[in-house]
């Protein structure tokens, strides 16, 4: 699991490559905390790029639940783009799509939350 980070004008994008199962869900809660910090009213919205994930297990979504939690408490805004469809359909069932605001491109995230 590996995280890279870019900006789109204002928007931090931290693009995730891997799978986030009970085996790298610690590394990946660890890995996004200083881009959590600084997604907050003052700091920058930040878009998850999930375009590289392949799987997300229910200990993935924990973390992902925690991270939306966090956010929300700083005031931050925070948005999830270019699910694979397996991840996609994981979203829909555990309905995350609704905790979530949900893009198809990274790109249409952005402007979204550069509002």
């Amino acid at each position: 699991m590996e995280l890279t980070c870019r900006e789109i004008g204002a928007v931090r994008v931290v693009a995730v490559q891997g799978r986030i199962d009970h085996a790298h869900a610690a590394d990946f809660q660890q890995a996004l905390t200083p881009y959590l910090i600084d997604c907050s009213a003052q700091g920058s919205p930040l878009v998850l790029d999930f375009g590289g994930v392949d799987y997300v297990s229910s200990i993935g979504l924990r973390a992902l639940m925690l991270a939306a939690k966090q956010v929300k408490a700083q005031q931050g805004r925070i948005a999830i783009a270019a699910l694979t469809p397996v991840v996609a359909e994981v979203f829909q069932i555990s309905r995350f799509n609704l905790v979530f605001s949900v893009f198809e491109k990274v790109e249409a995230a952005a402007t979204e939350l550069a509002k």
